[in-house]
């Protein structure tokens, strides 16, 4: 969906669902039941390196971290000043946001 166009009333009432939902064990049921396991590997996957890109590290860091595409990145990459902002924010504000740092290996690590 382009930005900037209105959105359809299912797309309304899809942010309503997920904005009355509490807790993450109930977002994890909401989830579950709406999204394939692919979906929501594709979207946290894409969280990721949304995290991994505002905190400065290089496309080949975050690929060999996350698997993604450069293309996947790239399109992160170009809307990252929106929403992405928005929950990194908050998190960090609820002391919830680790910082990911890279190993050696090229594996992705969360910081404790």
């Amino acid at each position: 969906m382009k930005r900037g166009r209105s959105k359809p009333s299912a797309v309304e009432e899809l942010y309503e669902a997920i904005l009355c939902l509490e807790t993450k064990e109930e977002c994890s049921a909401f989830f579950d039941d709406l999204c394939t396991v692919l979906e929501l590997q594709t979207m946290s996957q894409r969280l990721q390196v949304a995290k991994m890109l505002r905190e400065h590290h290089v496309y080949s860091d975050i690929v060999a971290a996350t698997s993604a595409s450069t293309a996947t990145i790239s399109r992160v990459n170009r809307s990252l000043n929106g929403g992405y902002d928005i929950v990194f924010d908050r998190l960090k504000a609820r002391n919830q946001y680790r910082p990911t740092v890279i190993e050696n290996t090229g594996e992705e690590k969360d910081s404790e």
